[in-house]
């Protein structure tokens, strides 16, 4: 009878693991809807890439690049007021996947 019950507590403990270790490894899918910061984010937000500038955003303390919106879509980004240069409000909708916010809407707010 001890040892029934010595395999189900194991069997137990084993499952709570595995579905723990699942639980970390599962992207974020929830949808974002919200203003928040975009700029360059290799000027900006200190992140790294190959591939020059690229548009970003900051969400709760941590940058990602976007995908659905380019840097060079709202003008000169190392104008004066371009992102290289500035760090802009916008109202975004979508989901972070894979390291990278996946934009469904991106409106540039007007400056302040």
């Amino acid at each position: 009878m001890a040892i029934k019950k010595s395999y189900f507590i194991f069997l137990f403990i084993l499952i709570a693991g595995i579905q723990a270790v699942y639980a970390q490894k599962k992207p974020n899918k929830k949808e974002i809807n919200q203003v928040t910061e975009v700029s360059c984010g290799q000027c900006n937000f200190n992140l790294k890439s190959t591939k020059g500038c690229s548009l970003a955003i900051r969400i709760n303390n941590k940058a990602y690049f976007i995908d659905g919106a380019n840097i060079d879509d709202f003008g000169d980004a190392h104008a004066q007021d371009g992102f290289c240069n500035s760090i802009r409000k916008a109202e975004v909708k979508g989901k972070i996947t894979a390291g990278r916010f996946k934009a469904k809407s991106f409106k540039l707010l007007k400056e302040e």
